[in-house]
């Protein structure tokens, strides 16, 4: 039932597609022919430039700022392992005492028998 449906679905839809298509043929064939695109990636650029949103845009500036939030991303990072570094001794240091302390309490049950 599914796939009646869909193939339905698909059916129409390609059939108001090519109408659409037909439809517009006459009024495409009357667009004028303009020359291919013909302007290299420096006259992209200058044009680019030439805009107002790009005029004071500097790529030392963007630099900084990208190397800036780099580095704020890294001390982060070391400073979240570092604290994860210091638990971890901190854990096993317990660990250390926890045991010592096993021992004599069964140095002292055994004596105690």
């Amino acid at each position: 039932m599914v796939i009646l449906v869909s193939l339905i679905v698909f059916a129409v839809s390609f059939i108001v597609l090519s109408a659409i298509v037909f439809r517009k043929i006459p009024a495409l064939v009357q667009l004028p022919e303009t020359a291919p695109f013909q302007i290299g990636l420096q006259g992209f650029f200058s044009k680019i430039k030439t805009l107002k949103l790009f005029k004071d845009f500097s790529f030392e500036i963007l630099l900084q700022r990208i190397l800036s939030k780099v580095r704020i991303l890294t001390l982060r990072t070391d400073n979240k392992t570092s604290n994860w570094l210091q638990k971890l001794r901190e854990k096993s240091q317990k660990k250390k005492f926890s045991e010592d302390d096993d021992y004599w309490k069964k140095v002292r049950k055994s004596t105690k028998l």
